[in-house]
């Protein structure tokens, strides 16, 4: 019977309720009037509705004097459990599912919802215990089979909740939930195409659900099918304008497909619904410092740090801008921002080094590249960069040992036999500093001509020639 359309036969006076909050007070009122004895029916729906609504402590009230006109009742009991499961208070919800089953031990409905009340406490064994209390006595109840499903879903024990998923199909291939929640355990255990078909199932029973077309979204995204998946992301924004989510994912799959004016879109309209989501700022400021509308990437990337003060990626991210505008001075105080956060991020280091060197604080940077070499102590890239460094500052030794380790790594390195030769030229170690040109020249020609114009002087003269003529 409906709160809205019922008809109740209490004497009281007080004209129909056109909404919960109106039926509530009717009903206080009828509590006052001591009129609640010929309004049982009445209160068992305000309630019901209470519970479906959300409206608990309302609820609590009127269940409260049910089970004190008739405290032998197991419903209005299973009710109490019900009402102060949703409201977090799980071990009380417990104590009055316990005593409902002591009055009717065999209600189903009533297990079921005390294993939901074990579930949130962490009593996963118990909970799995009542569970199998419903299966002795109904074997293929699908709530019970869906729950011990859910169970071992949260669990993480993915292929137990598969099985169980299968059983309640099985008993109704109706039950979208179930293909909902298969869907995500083959998600789960990366099997896209499982999960593909079972979201496919779901949404043919649910095609309005914006959350299915969501998640069908992710997993076509993971598979590579990303035309696919943004007619996913498109279906479930259309179902609901306002889902971020599905805004910000179609956003990173459009940026990825190189259409940053539709990126931007999908993330303007995300910034709209949440202009609080520090992530939502970071892609903003990625897709104009894609565009070089610094001015822009860097309002969105402070914006991101301004939420989250700990967010190092911005901090990186609005470094390199300082850096593509000039701002050196401000772009290395983001990059050190960013390494106070997070001292092992290479990214960071790297960028520092590279700033110092640029802008000729030439120890720091040596310093920083061997920070990041900590990180990752077989980087050809910064090996190199390093021996570039102690070249420009004249530690030829050094420079020639971070050479030597690079042409290890990458034994068909021109460009590190071409600064090891130059630093064995300056060394006076001519012979060395022949072979290492030679072999630079033999990998790549090109760096002949890059000599030359570094050694105009050189290029006639009689050991130039000597090299070629035995090159």
């Amino acid at each position: 019977m409906s709160l809205y359309d019922s008809q109740y036969s209490d004497g009281y006076s007080e004209p129909q309720s056109n909404n919960l909050d109106e039926e509530i007070n009717a009903c206080r009122n009828l509590i006052e009037s001591n009129m609640i004895f010929n309004s049982i029916e009445r209160f068992e729906d305000v309630i019901n509705h209470c519970i479906d609504q959300g409206y608990i402590s309302d609820g609590l009230y009127f269940i409260n004097y049910l089970i004190e006109i008739s405290p032998y009742n197991s419903e209005f009991w299973s009710k109490k459990g019900m009402l102060l499961n949703t409201s977090g208070d799980y071990e009380e919800a417990i104590d009055c599912y316990e005593k409902a089953l002591s009055l009717n031990p065999n209600d189903v409905e009533t297990l079921i919802d005390k294993s939901s009340v074990e579930e949130n406490l962490g009593w996963f064994s118990k909970a799995e215990e009542t569970l199998r209390l419903v299966l002795e006595t109904e074997p293929d109840h699908e709530d019970a089979l869906f729950s011990l499903g859910t169970l071992h879903q949260r669990r993480d024990d993915y292929k137990k909740a598969i099985k169980y998923f299968k059983r309640v199909i099985r008993e109704d291939p109706e039950y979208s939930e179930a293909y909902y929640e298969l869907a995500y355990c083959y998600e789960s255990l990366d099997n896209n195409n499982k999960a593909l078909e079972a979201y496919d199932l779901f949404l043919d029973l649910e095609p309005y659900n914006a959350n299915g077309w969501y998640n069908r979204g992710v997993v076509l995204a993971n598979s590579g099918k990303l035309e696919q998946a943004l007619n996913s992301y498109d279906l479930s924004t259309a179902l609901r304008d306002d889902f971020l989510s599905a805004w910000f994912n179609k956003g990173n799959i459009l940026a990825e497909l190189g259409r940053s004016d539709d990126a931007l879109e999908c993330f303007n309209k995300a910034y709209m619904i949440d202009d609080q989501d520090e992530a939502i700022c970071f892609n903003l400021g990625n897709i104009y410092e894609e565009r070089e509308d610094y001015i822009n990437a860097i309002r969105y990337f402070s914006k991101a740090i301004v939420i989250n003060e700990e967010y190092y990626e911005a901090y990186l991210a609005r470094g390199y801008c300082f850096d593509s505008t000039g701002k050196y001075h401000l772009a290395l105080k983001d990059f050190n921002k960013a390494i106070s956060i997070s001292k092992h991020n290479f990214d960071a280091w790297y960028a520092k080094a590279d700033l110092e060197y640029s802008i000729g604080r030439l120890k720091e940077s040596v310093e920083s590249y061997r920070e990041a070499l900590q990180i990752t102590p077989e980087n050809h890239e910064i090996i190199f960069r390093l021996a570039e460094t102690y070249f420009e500052m004249g530690n030829w030794l050094d420079a020639l040992e971070c050479y030597d380790k690079c042409l290890i790594l990458k034994p068909q390195d021109a460009k590190s036999y071409y600064g090891k030769a130059k630093v064995n030229f300056l060394l006076s170690r001519t012979e060395p500093a022949l072979e290492c040109l030679k072999d630079a020249f033999k990998i790549d020609p090109e760096i002949q001509n890059e000599f030359t114009a570094e050694y105009p002087e050189i290029k006639t003269s009689k050991l130039f020639k000597k090299l070629l003529g035995g090159s």
